[in-house]
């Protein structure tokens, strides 16, 4: 009997929502599953499904426990204190968000830019552009900002995968003789789109963590992209 195609309709949307799974790169994966987690309980506690009264201030405290501040790295560098408590917030301030929203436009390009940087670069090198980037750009939002203003959510570390996406583009319009400056026209847009929302609606000082972090995930895509460290190599030679 010739199967419904009802049936074979379903069995083909089944099939291409497994392979957009599963061609997602595991770092990124996982990565994505931490934030959403996270944002899920803080969420569920903020609406009071969960946890009992005290839940509503969940999200508070985990700002408290595990964003970056201009004090967390003025205690850092300046101070030299290495304590654990402190170095924790560098890798964990992306997974706490400000809201369920920013969370979730975080994780949005977060797997869209993972899946594009990863499906070039090693899985290694995937993750330590986020890591790498979303440190680098909480040391410089410590040392430009002031007070007590906290650095959390994913676009720190996102703009370190634009900033590897620009170079993949870079190199690609480089190798095609194309105009390699039309590779930084997202961040061009992003920058814009910034400045247009500061001037509107007012801001912080967290486009200095997402400019540091773009230009450590461009400058860290050089060696770590495939054949990276042998091109830089060469040119060193050259000169």
């Amino acid at each position: 009997m010739p199967e419904p195609a009802r049936l074979r309709n379903k069995g083909t949307a089944m099939s291409d929502d497994r392979h957009v799974i599963n061609a997602l790169p595991p770092v990124v994966t996982a990565l994505c599953l931490i934030a959403v987690a996270v944002e899920l309980v803080l969420s569920a506690g903020q609406a009071g499904l969960v946890g009992g009264p005290t839940a509503i201030g969940w999200r508070l405290s985990a700002i408290q426990d595990y964003a970056i501040s201009p004090a967390v790295v003025d205690y850092v560098l300046g101070r030299g204190d290495l304590a654990p408590d402190l170095l924790k917030r560098f890798v964990t301030y992306p997974f706490v968000s400000a809201s369920f929203t920013q969370a979730l436009f975080g994780a949005a390009l977060l797997l869209a830019l993972g899946k594009f940087v990863g499906e070039v670069f090693h899985p290694l090198a995937t993750g330590a552009v986020f890591v790498g980037s979303g440190i680098f750009g909480a040391l410089a939002f410590g040392l430009v900002a002031q007070g007590s203003q906290p650095l959390i959510g994913l676009f720190p570390p996102v703009y370190g995968l634009i900033g590897a996406f620009t170079y993949i583009l870079w190199g690609r319009l480089g190798a095609s003789g194309q105009n390699q400056l039309a590779a930084f026209r997202l961040i061009g847009f992003l920058l814009a789109l910034q400045l247009v929302f500061g001037v509107l609606f007012g801001g912080g000082l967290t486009w200095v963590a997402e400019l540091a972090a773009f230009s450590f995930g461009f400058a860290l895509s050089i060696v770590v992209a495939p054949g990276g460290w042998r091109a830089l190599l060469g040119r060193l030679r050259q000169r």
